[in-house]
């Protein structure tokens, strides 16, 4: 059974309830951080046997749809649990750093499907917000397409406000498994243009061949070839340009990052583990090493408390440039933690513990090949730049 045909069974009479009479069933269900830890370890014990070019975590998704995760970003107004508003923003980046614990692909895949319910409930017009809403209710799985090469996606207009669809994405993660991803597109005027793809109604092809990763196998990050679909004018979202609207474009790093934290974190948990089996825990120099590895995490677990508090300040329009630097500050230093994590634990474990079935050499190749996020120099670059432009204390720079 598909993700979808599973989900479309299991939540059809939930879907057909008005949102306000399930109500009390929600207020007694865990929140969407305590459901993505009580799914860890589940997801961890699974994530070896999906590890293949090709393998997608379906059953996985089944269990997070269960646990009521797929449908966390909507607001409550559309059954939901709020998960994107301003103030849940630290519970939001715990439930995918905890996801990330499980199974970094899920993880990396899980974020897409939230950054593109927050695209649609941003930008999209009432009516749509509603259609894409019972979609994530029915469990549909929506993600992010932007990344493309020279062959890009274009829109090529046809009668009555349609477009015909010509080019391709790459880095297509969970393709073969999104029935509603969010792409863009360029319009014939160059305007940048989001839209969501019904794609279990309009099949793109697939070449998986372009997917030979060192790690993130079971994203299934294909290249998806658009050519010859067709979308309408309902499936548009948002004017052209949207999709890079400040802060929130560069501002989403808080949320990969987290993703990795999480991955760092089950790099810590083995570790101990590892050591604690082999009798290890009273070598001097394995000390050592575990409280530095203890350090970062907990550096990487502040981290995400000061991005939440960021983001609950005030909105104005000044803030647009701190907030941007104060996320590209956010990755760049989990970035780091996790490289120091890996180092530490490599040398903890020494090449015994690199051999599989241990999860290190799965959890040192995804986390090395998530962590290549685009323009890491650049990122730095801007919040220097923004703190050489703005004289304000050091110790009010990012509350003021």
């Amino acid at each position: 059974m598909s993700l979808l045909e599973y989900f479309a069974a299991e939540t059809a009479a939930a879907a057909a309830t008005p949102v306000p009479d399930r109500l009390p069933e929600m207020l007694a269900a865990p929140t969407p951080e305590e459901a993505a830890a009580a799914l860890a370890g589940r997801l961890a014990a699974q994530a070896a046997l999906t590890d293949q070019e090709g393998g997608f975590p379906t059953e996985e998704f089944q269990w997070l749809g269960a646990a009521g995760l797929l449908t966390a970003p909507l607001s409550q107004a559309l059954g939901g649990a709020g998960l994107l508003a301003p103030p849940q923003t630290l519970s939001m980046l715990r439930t995918l750093k905890h996801l990330g614990r499980g199974n970094l692909a899920v993880g990396r895949v899980y974020e897409g499907h939230l950054n593109a319910l927050q695209l649609t409930q941003r930008f999209g017009q009432p009516a749509q917000v509603q259609r894409w809403a019972a979609d994530a209710r029915q469990g549909r799985l929506f993600g992010v397409w932007n990344t493309e090469a020279q062959d890009g996606v274009h829109l090529e207009p046809l009668p009555e406000g349609r477009f015909r669809l010509r080019g391709s994405k790459t880095f297509g993660s969970g393709a073969g498994h999104l029935t509603r991803p969010l792409i863009t597109g360029a319009l014939p005027d160059g305007g940048w243009q989001m839209f969501i793809l019904p794609a279990d109604e309009q099949l793109p092809t697939l070449d998986a061949s372009f997917w030979k990763p060192l790690g993130m196998r079971a994203t299934a990050s294909f290249r998806v070839d658009l050519t010859g679909a067709e979308i309408g004018p309902q499936d548009l979202l948002g004017p052209p340009g949207a999709y890079y609207q400040q802060p929130w474009f560069s501002g989403g790093a808080i949320r990969f990052a987290a993703v990795q934290l999480g991955a760092a974190e089950a790099v810590f948990d083995e570790t101990r583990r590892f050591l604690r089996d082999l009798g290890r825990l009273d070598d001097p120099y394995q000390k050592m090493r575990l409280g530095e590895m203890a350090m970062l995490v907990e550096s990487g677990n502040l981290w995400l408390r000061g991005a939440a508090d960021h983001a609950t300040r005030p909105a104005a329009e000044a803030d647009v440039a701190a907030t941007i630097a104060y996320a590209n500050l956010m990755r760049t230093a989990i970035e780091e933690i996790c490289l120091r994590t890996l180092q530490l634990a490599e040398r903890c474990v020494g090449a015994r513990g690199l051999l599989r079935p241990e999860p290190f050499e799965r959890l040192h190749r995804d986390l090395t090949h998530y962590l290549r996020q685009p323009a890491p120099d650049a990122a730095v670059a801007d919040a220097g730049r923004f703190v050489l432009a703005h004289p304000t204390p050091a110790h009010s720079l990012w509350n003021a």
